[in-house]
């Protein structure tokens, strides 16, 4: 049988909804959609290109305590509020993966869970 664990982020959410901010199971790891969020509070409201560095800075502490890394990410999904900012959405993506170049994908989407939001991603890592 395959091991799974979970990270949680302490978030109270996690509890009702009934989700972890990732699952691992042997070496594959999943990462639930992510915001740009510190201690409760959003980060850098109205700047896509803030926000998708913050939600990259989670990505990849979650991915240490899982046992892995940024370089390990294989596929995003990034949820954008208004396609219009793809652009600064894309430089701040670039800037963590640009070596790495996971598949990935962008959609606009008509909102997120709360309007201070312009980016949520989702992550998959696999460790070698």
């Amino acid at each position: 049988m395959t091991k799974r664990s979970t990270i949680t982020s302490g978030a109270r959410w996690e509890d009702i909804v009934g989700y972890s901010r990732a699952t691992k199971i042997g070496n594959t790891i999943e990462i639930s959609g992510t915001v740009s969020i510190e201690d409760g509070q959003p980060v850098a409201k109205n700047d896509a290109y803030g926000q998708t560095k913050r939600i990259l800075e989670i990505i990849g502490e979650t991915l240490d305590k899982a046992g892995g890394g940024i370089q390990d990410v294989i596929r995003t999904r990034i949820y954008v509020t208004d396609i219009s900012k793809w652009e600064e959405v894309g430089k701040a993506h670039g800037e963590i993966f640009g070596k790495i170049k996971p598949a990935t994908s962008m959609v606009e989407v008509s909102r997120l869970i709360s309007p201070e939001f312009l980016v949520e991603i989702e992550a998959t890592a696999i460790l070698p």
